[in-house]
């Protein structure tokens, strides 16, 4: 994931700021805790069990 994400990054610098992909560095990168997405799972005699789904956001800054 990191990797695609990565690739996204230079592709825009190149594409939005028309910088040069040969210099450019990542200057920072981190993730952080998303949403959680909450779902249901049926179990026996009507019941159900909750299902916790965690996300998470990848930032990547690459410069000169």
């Amino acid at each position: 994931i990191i990797k695609k994400v990565l690739e996204s990054a230079i592709a825009n610098a190149e594409h939005n700021d028309g910088a040069d992909i040969d210099e450019l560095k990542v200057k920072t990168i981190y993730v952080e805790q998303g949403a959680t997405l909450k779902r249901f799972t049926a179990r026996a005699k009507g019941r159900g069990n909750r299902i916790s789904k965690p996300t998470c956001h990848v930032y990547v800054t690459v410069g000169n």
